[in-house]
């Protein structure tokens, strides 16, 4: 589904992604792990259109999407959750997840000072996937609740609705467990399991190795913006330079 060729970006001659190429199969969940400042989120910038390639290709079902804008990637069915989940902090959990749906509107601004009928069927309509996507991560219960009243562990729910909400086949997910619990970190790997047992594709970034040695199909290991290793929970356990540079003796497989 995603291939990416010698991938790079220099921010002003520093190398934060170094000639990075993988490649993620549809129907499975990935992970880019590494020490802070590796370049993991660099790298999901590069993928959604947030930043330009310094050079290099990313390729999504076999068109090249190297540079677009990060509206066009995300219409083409790439969707993405950052580390922190900004939302609008005074309106409803429902109201902040009926911008997600808008990406396939068509809608525009005469369509607002007319009132017309596509204006209010487009409208029900992206409520509607709200609710959808707001029962899809178990949250349903909340749908009026004010977002800033929300916990963080709901918050991270939300983003995955939100994400949802797009109608994506590929979901970059940016720390998803960030700042959760065991047992709310448990639920949420759950949820990714869920994406893509309805026909998603998960890329995730995060730090919490358990977590990710039992949901990861494949990992990708960054290291100072370059690719040190990618395989199997197993293989990568074992490789003495993740080990070396990150993993630790604790994660290791003997």
């Amino acid at each position: 589904m995603l291939e990416i060729e010698s991938l790079t970006k220099k921010f002003f001659g520093l190398t934060a992604v170094d000639r990075v190429s993988t490649r993620f199969e549809a129907g499975h969940i990935s992970a880019i792990i590494g020490p802070n400042g590796a370049g993991k989120t660099t790298f999901f910038n590069l993928v959604a259109g947030t930043h330009k390639p310094t050079s290099g290709r990313v390729m999504f079902k076999g068109q090249d999407i190297t540079g677009l804008r990060p509206d066009k990637i995300a219409r083409l069915g790439v969707a993405r959750t950052f580390q922190t989940t900004s939302l609008f902090a005074n309106a409803t959990v429902l109201d902040n997840l009926i911008v997600g749906h808008r990406l396939r509107t068509r809608s525009g601004l005469m369509d607002v000072l007319l009132n017309s009928a596509r204006l209010r069927e487009e409208e029900k309509l992206c409520r509607e996937k709200a609710r959808e996507a707001l029962d899809f991560v178990g949250l349903s219960h909340i749908a009026n609740r004010i977002a800033a009243d929300i916990t963080q562990e709901e918050r991270k729910r939300v983003a995955f609705a939100l994400a949802w909400a797009t109608d994506p086949e590929l979901l970059l997910l940016d720390e998803p467990a960030g700042g959760v619990n065991p047992e709310e970190t448990v639920g949420l790997a759950e949820l990714i399991q869920k994406l893509v047992r309805h026909g998603k594709t998960v890329c995730l970034i995060e730090h919490k190795m358990d977590m990710i040695m039992q949901l990861a199909d494949k990992i990708v290991v960054l290291n100072n913006g370059v690719k040190i290793a990618e395989g199997t929970a197993s293989q990568i356990r074992r490789d003495p330079h993740v080990i070396d540079a990150y993993l630790g003796v604790e994660h290791a497989e003997v």
